[in-house]
């Protein structure tokens, strides 16, 4: 068993990516065009001590949104359908993963993880996120 947890999920969601998701979900073209809108020309503004300042922002599911969590699902989801062996499954909730495989020996059940997670690496760097070493680990279940 693996679990990871994405880095930053939320702050480091790619807009890009939200918007190929929702063309995959065929999202009728006036909601896209609104999210498209919605993700352009984005600003924070950040004030400490009577001096502020204003950034523009290109990534990230706004937290507190009604949107952003059903934002992080469409880009989330298709983590989930990537093809997996028949000796795993994937489980996913916000965002964290869990990776179940297994083998008739330790070694097998280490290589089938081992294509599991080129293919799931190979989606983070596509949707351009990193899981947190930190709160990611990996155990073995006799």
């Amino acid at each position: 068993m693996t679990s990871l947890n994405v880095k930053g999920a939320f702050d480091a969601a790619s807009w890009t990516s939200i918007l190929h998701g929702l063309k995959e979900f065929n999202c009728p073209r006036n909601l896209y065009n609104l999210s498209k809108v919605y993700f352009s020309n984005r600003t924070v503004l950040l004030t400490m001590n009577n001096v502020s300042e204003t950034r523009r922002i290109t990534k990230g599911c706004p937290k507190g949104s009604c949107c952003g969590p059903g934002f992080w699902n469409v880009l989330y989801n298709s983590l989930l359908e990537i093809e997996l062996t028949n000796h795993s499954q994937a489980i996913a909730f916000a965002d964290d993963l869990i990776v179940l495989t297994r083998g008739d020996t330790v070694v097998e059940a280490e290589n089938y993880m081992n294509i599991e997670m080129k293919k799931i690496m190979e989606w983070a760097t596509s949707n351009r996120l990193m899981f947190n070493e930190n709160k990611s680990r990996t155990m073995l279940v006799s």
